[in-house]
C-alpha cells in the first residue's frame, strides 16, 4: 500500500547525489560552513558543556566519530548528541519558515557522524543533509502551527529528519527507511514549557533528536522494525501532536520542490520569531535618523506564533532567555544596529536595555498572521518622543531566501562566531572553512581538526 510515509521513505532511500540540482548542492554546502560556526560558538556554554561531559563519559574513550569543540572523538551517537546540542545554544543555526524548524542542528550532527564511522564520500554526506532537510521540513510543514504551539518542531520533526539522513548514508531500502522513520517519530519529543523558567531543555531537545534519529536508522538496518504510518496514522504524530494536519504537505514536490533552497540563515543571535521586527525598527530608526532617546514606544505588529513563543518571557533571567524577548532583541538593536552575541552577554540586563525592553509590546497583525508561516513579514509602528509615529515594514528578514547571506557574509559569520567562543583559532577555523566549501570534492569524511 503506498501511504504518504510510505513515499516520504522512498524518496529519502533513493534519492542520490546526481539527483539534486546543483543550486540546492551549493545551497547544502552555505549551510554546512553555517552549522559549524554555530556549533564552535556553542564552546563553553554551561548547557551544551553538561551535555557533552555525559557524552564523554557514557561513550568510549575513542571512537570514529568527533565531538567538534571537545576535539576528541566517541561513538557516532554520543557525536551526535554533544554536537546537536552546541550548535542550537547561540540562536545562530539556520531556519526554514514554512515548517518553523531548525534543519541544520539536528541533520548535520547525525550525518557527519555516521559518514565519519563508515568513511563515506563528500558528495554522500551532501545528500544525505538534502535528504534530512527535505524529510524534516515536509513533516514540519505537515504538523503545523497548532504543532508548534507546544512542540519544538526542531526536536520533533527533526528526529525524523535525523534518521533519514543518517539512513540515506547507511543506503537503506524503502522499507528499512521506513522502519527508521516509525521508530524515530516514536522518540520524537520537545516541548516549549522550558521557556518560562529559563531551563536549559533546548539544547536537549537538539541532542535527543539528532542521536534518536541515528539509532532509530542504525536500528533500521539491523531488522528493526517501526510503525509504517508513524505520520499520518491514526495514533501517529498528526493525531497526537497538531489540529491541523494535512498529509498532501507530506510529499509536495518531492523530488521538484527543493525545500533546502528555502531555509534561512539568521543574522540577529536570538529567536527568529524577533528578526522580522528588529529589522523593520532599524529600518524605521535608519530611515528617520532616530536614536535611542528618541522612541518612547515600539509596537510590534506580529504573527500568533511569536506570541506564543516569545509571550511567556517577561523578566529574563540569562542569556539565552533573554534572545526570546522582544523587548530585549529590540532594545539590542536600537542600541548596537545588531543584537549580537557580545551584545546579549554584555547588555541584556542592563539598565538602558531594560528601560527600552519596557516599550516593546507585540499585537498580532491579520496580515502578519495569515501570511505566517510561509512569511515572517516585520511590522512596527514606533511613536517618538515628539509625537510622531512612524511605520515601518521588512518583507524579507536578513537571511531570507531573497535577502539571503553571500558565501563571504556567511564566511565572516562563522569567522565571529569561532572568535566569540574562543573554540578556534583564527587560523584553524578559516583552514576549516576553506576546506568545507570543498567538500564535495572530499574522497572520505575525516576529522575537521587534527588530534591534538
Amino acid at each position: 500500500m503506498t501511504t504518504p510515509s510510505a513515499t516520504l521513505a522512498a524518496f529519502a532511500a533513493n534519492t542520490t547525489f546526481t539527483d539534486i540540482p546543483e543550486p540546492v548542492i551549493r545551497k547544502i554546502e552555505d549551510l554546512s560552513v553555517d552549522w559549524v560556526g554555530s556549533v564552535v560558538a556553542g564552546k563553553g556554554a554551561r548547557a551544551v558543556e553538561t551535555i557533552a561531559q555525559f557524552a564523554i563519559a557514557a561513550g568510549p574513550e575513542q571512537g570514529t566519530a568527533e565531538i567538534i569543540n571537545a576535539r576528541r572523538t566517541t561513538s557516532p551517537y554520543f557525536a551526535a548528541m554533544a554536537n546537536a546540542a552546541a550548535s542550537h545554544v547561540a540562536e545562530q543555526d539556520d531556519v526554514h519558515n514554512g515548517s518553523v524548524f531548525h534543519p541544520a542542528t539536528v541533520v548535520f550532527p547525525a550525518a557527519l557522524a555516521v559518514a565519519q564511522a563508515i568513511g563515506a564520500s563528500g558528495q554522500a554526506l551532501l545528500t544525505a543533509c538534502v535528504v534530512g532537510y527535505e524529510v524534516g521540513i515536509r513533516i514540519g510543514e505537515y504538523l503545523g502551527r497548532p504543532h508548534y504551539k507546544i512542540f519544538h518542531t526542531t526536536g520533533t520533526a527533526g528526529t525524523v529528519a535525523a534518521a533519514a539522513a543518517v539512513g540515506s548514508l547507511l543506503k537503506l531500502t524503502p522499507a528499512q527507511m521506513l522502519h527508521a522513520m516509525g521508530s524515530s517519530g516514536t522518540m520524537a519529543a520537545g516541548l516549549w514549557e522550558f521557556l518560562r523558567t529559563a531551563a536549559d531543555s533546548k539544547q536537549l531537545h537538539t541532542a535527543h533528536a539528532s542521536a534518536s534519529g541515528l539509532m532509530a536508522a542504525t536500528l533500521a538496518r539491523d531488522g528493526f522494525t517501526g510503525a509504517a504510518q508513524i505520520l499520518e496514522g491514526p495514533q501517529g504524530m498528526g493525531a497526537g501532536m497538531s489540529r491541523d494536519t494535512d498529509t498532501a504537505r507530506l510529499t509536495d514536490g518531492l523530488g521538484v520542490r527543493w525545500a533546502t533552497v528555502e531555509t534561512s540563515f539568521k543574522y540577529h543571535a536570538s529567536c527568529r520569531h524577533t528578526h522580522p521586527a528588529a529589522d523593520a525598527l532599524l529600518q524605521v530608526m535608519q530611515t528617520h535618523g532616530l536614536q535611542l532617546n528618541s522612541i518612547l514606544a515600539v509596537e510590534t505588529l506580529v504573527h500568533q506564533g511569536a506570541v506564543d513563543v516569545l509571550g511567556p518571557v517577561v523578566d529574563p533571567q540569562t542569556v539565552h532567555q533573554s534572545k526570546f524577548s522582544m523587548g530585549t532583541v529590540l532594545a539590542l538593536v536600537a542600541q548596537f544596529g545588531h543584537a549580537s552575541l557580545t551584545a546579549f552577554d554584555a547588555h541584556y540586563r542592563s539598565d538602558v536595555t531594560r528601560a527600552f525592553a519596557d516599550k516593546v509590546s507585540m499585537t498580532v497583525d491579520p496580515e502578519v498572521d495569515a501570511a505566517y508561516p510561509q512569511r515572517w513579514i516585520g511590522k512596527v509602528i514606533v511613536t517618538t518622543v515628539d509625537g510622531r509615529r512612524l511605520s515601518g515594514r521588512v518583507d524579507e528578514p536578513k537571511g531570507d531566501p531573497g535577502n539571503t547571506l553571500s558565501r563571504a557574509e556567511i564566511t565572516d559569520k562563522a569567522m565571529r562566531l569561532a572568535a566569540y567562543s574562543g573554540g578556534a583559532s583564527e587560523e584553524a577555523m578559516a583552514a576549516l572553512i576553506e576546506r568545507l566549501w570543498l567538500v564535495a570534492e572530499w574522497p572520505t569524511v575525516g576529522r575537521f581538526w587534527t588530534p591534538e
